[in-house]
């Protein structure tokens, strides 16, 4: 059985749904269709985090929603590092000793993880499993490693040390002590599992939420695009900088909201730079990107944020698949070519870089 929530639970994402008009009431479009298609809804607790789907069709049943649930849950079972006898812990047990077999999805999500660590020349790197183990970020009690600490981690990290084998689906870690975590973009895979199980049940119109991973799955039921709200990175979730207009478009924000703490005065947040070992700071706040496939959206927005503005502008202009929109400390908004017809500032404490 999966984990569904069982009481009410009020929502904060990063990204939400919204259907305003101009003047924050509802257009005439946004009141006819809620008037007439009312999305069936359920909600998991998973992936240590809230999941949310809501599909605007009243042929939606339970039987579909306990299906969804369950690939759910094949998929934690699989991908998740911290499940003792997961896919994944396999793996990293028997790192420098042996390969391990896994499951064609497992696979295809290292191998795509490898090659975005390829792609950004490390800044997204599949092998973090020692550092994010090291601070903590998230877990009952995060702190500050020893430099010391800081150093043999690192060195316990490196993508290229990871072995695959197409014909066989084995990896094999090289060096003891390495650990694959694939917290940046399993959620991402789960997503399109989803959106995917959907259209094979003749399925078009859908919101998937992973805890702020966005999936606007084809158009709303009037054929309008989705109009969704991107997290203001100063305050709580739920309020918003802008919109974006989307149709059949996943949305993935990193933050350094999402997760973090507090140690002498100074915040460290959870996104960590795999050449320090200490988290990015590269006057970014956070990064939101607009692709096909959230698979992709987590993983570049990792990637993204830990290669900075200027690089990370550059990296998602020049693949020709995804856009961007980058908020900088001093409240600035960058957006990459193909969303200045379609992104929207709503926040006066925001600009709109030229």
């Amino acid at each position: 059985m999966h984990r569904k929530l069982l009481s009410y639970i009020s929502l904060f994402t990063m990204l939400a749904l919204l259907l305003v008009g101009p003047m924050g009431c509802s257009s005439t479009a946004d009141q006819k269709t809620a008037a007439t298609i009312e999305p069936a809804t359920e909600r998991y607790f998973i992936f240590d985090t809230i999941v949310s789907v809501r599909v605007y069709d009243d042929r939606m049943t339970s039987q579909h929603f306990e299906e969804i649930g369950a690939q759910l849950e094949r998929i934690d079972q699989r991908m998740n590092r911290q499940l003792a006898g997961s896919e994944i812990d396999r793996v990293n047990q028997a790192a420098g000793k042996k390969e391990v077999s896994v499951s064609d999805d497992t696979f295809k999500v290292i191998q795509t993880a490898i090659d975005y660590a390829a792609a950004s020349g490390g800044h997204f790197e599949p092998t973090i499993g020692p550092l994010v183990d090291l601070w903590g970020i998230g877990s009952e009690n995060p702190a500050v490693p020893a430099e010391d600490e800081l150093t043999a981690a690192v060195q316990r990290m490196n993508y290229k040390d990871v072995v695959l084998n197409p014909e066989t689906h084995a990896i094999l870690l090289k060096r003891e002590g390495m650990s694959l975590d694939l917290g940046a973009i399993a959620k991402g895979y789960a997503a399109d599992v989803i959106a995917d199980y959907l259209q094979q049940q003749d399925f078009h119109s859908a919101i998937i939420d992973l805890g702020g991973n966005i999936l606007a799955m084809g158009a709303k039921p009037d054929g309008s695009p989705w109009n969704i709200g991107i997290q203001d990175p100063g305050e709580k979730r739920g309020q918003h900088l802008g919109t974006l207009k989307v149709v059949n478009k996943t949305i993935v924000t990193s933050g350094v909201y999402e997760r973090f703490f507090e140690a002498d005065g100074k915040l460290y947040h959870h996104i960590l730079n795999p050449f320090t070992g200490y988290p990015v700071d590269n006057d970014l706040l956070s990064v939101t990107i607009v692709t096909d496939t959230s698979m992709d959206a987590d993983a570049m927005s990792t990637s993204v944020f830990s290669l900075g503005l200027d690089e990370g502008r550059r990296f998602v202009e020049s693949r020709g698949d995804a856009e961007a929109i980058f908020v900088t400390t001093d409240h600035q908004i960058y957006l990459t070519s193909g969303l200045t017809d379609t992104f929207k500032l709503t926040n006066e404490d925001y600009q709109l870089a030229k």
